[in-house]
Formats: structure tokens, C-alpha cells, sequence
């Protein structure tokens, strides 16, 4: 039986880490409050609560990682999520950014590449009220049964934009994703102003793991 206790304790650490987001720039009060109400350690191993809430990235094996709390808030922000938007994200990984934007109200459709992974946050989710849509596959194609989208979201680093994500992206529509190499990508902000019009703004540099996929590295190799 899975048994999961959000105590006054993790809670003020919580509160805490939501402080350390607010002086590290991160000003959308829908997402802080977002990443205050979603109990990190709950997606943690037992013997690793006492680091859920430390603004640091953590493995969660088959060589995957829970992203620091700040580069989810820093994505989700660019994301500028909506209530009702229809959102793919691109690599469920442990589930946490996937819950993150389930709080703020998108209908969240989520893609993961590693079968392990897959199953376990598909079964996980439920059971702390998180209510996704769950496919396995290759996200670096996206998701063209469900296309369009609102908002696509990418949270492994990719050599190039893959063409497939910018094509099932609505116009008005918002694509966030780190580009780059291996080791360092910069964040990348593309909005679809038309059909053939999408421009694009860069951010800081960040470290991913790689974009698995056709469209991805093993397409690039």
C-alpha cells in the first residue's frame, strides 16, 4: 500500500522553496503557487525526502532525472499556461512537471520514451489526484493523433527543434525547449504567429538529458 504524508514539516519546506523561486526571478504567482501546493517528495525515494525540497535536480532512474524545481517553474512560466489549454509535454519522466501543469488547469497529454518510466508514473499519478493523458513512445515526433496544441513543453535537450512539434503547434500556440548539445542547451521560446511565421526568443543555458528519437539525438547520430 502506497502510503504518502505531507507533514507541516514538508510543507514549510515547501513554502521555502517557493521563496527561493521568487528571489531567483521567478514572478508568475500561478506557478509558485503551483510548485507550493504539489508535494515534491512524494515523487522522491523514501531515503531521499530530506533533499525534495533543495532546488537541485535528482535522479530517478533508467538514467532520468526529477529537473530542479527551478527549471520547471522557469518552463512553466515561459509556457504561460492557461485553464483549459491543451498541453503535450514532451518526456513524463518521474510525472512532476506533468502534475505542475495539471494544477494550473491545462489538459495535460504527456509522452514518454522509456518504458520503465512509463509505466511507473502512469500508475503513480492517480493515486495523488493527478488526472493526465499517458502515451509511450517517441515524443521528439510529438503527438499528431491529438494535434493541435496550445502549449508544447520539452524537458529533455534537443540537437535541433524538431519540425513535427512546431507543425501540431496551434498559431497563437507556444513551444518552450532547451537546444543545444549534450552537455548545455539554451532555453527556447518559439510562438506560432501564423501558419508560416514563428519567431522565437532565447534564454539562459541549462543541462538535460538528451532528447531520445527520430527528431531527437539517435536521428542526429
Amino acid at each position: 500500500m502506497l502510503k504518502l504524508e505531507d507533514s507541516y514539516s514538508h510543507k514549510g519546506q515547501r513554502k521555502a522553496l517557493v521563496k527561493t523561486l521568487e528571489n531567483k526571478g521567478i514572478m508568475d504567482r500561478r506557478v509558485l503557487n503551483a510548485i507550493g501546493t504539489i508535494p515534491r517528495h512524494f515523487f522522491f525515494d523514501s531515503a531521499l525526502h530530506s533533499h525534495a525540497y533543495e532546488d537541485k535536480a535528482f535522479p530517478i532512474g533508467e538514467g532520468q532525472t526529477i529537473s530542479q524545481p527551478f527549471t520547471v517553474a522557469f518552463q512553466t512560466e515561459l509556457l504561460a499556461v492557461e485553464p483549459g489549454d491543451k498541453v503535450l509535454e514532451i518526456g513524463t519522466g518521474s510525472g512532476y512537471q506533468a502534475a505542475i501543469l495539471y494544477i494550473l488547469g491545462a489538459e495535460v497529454h504527456t509522452i514518454e520514451y522509456n518504458k520503465k518510466l512509463f509505466h511507473k508514473t502512469k500508475k503513480f499519478l492517480p493515486k495523488i489526484g493527478i488526472k493526465v493523458n499517458f502515451y509511450h513512445g517517441d515524443g521528439s515526433q510529438g503527438l499528431p493523433e491529438q494535434a493541435p496544441f496550445d502549449k508544447i513543453i520539452v524537458t529533455a535537450g534537443a540537437p535541433v527543434v524538431p519540425t513535427s512539434l512546431l507543425q501540431q503547434l496551434k498559431v497563437g500556440g507556444i513551444l518552450v525547449i532547451p537546444i543545444g548539445d549534450r552537455k548545455s542547451q539554451r532555453m527556447v521560446k518559439f510562438i506560432k504567429k501564423t501558419e508560416k511565421q514563428i519567431v522565437h526568443e532565447s534564454y539562459s543555458n541549462f543541462s538535460f538529458v538528451p532528447l531520445l528519437g527520430k527528431e531527437g539525438w539517435e536521428g542526429t547520430e
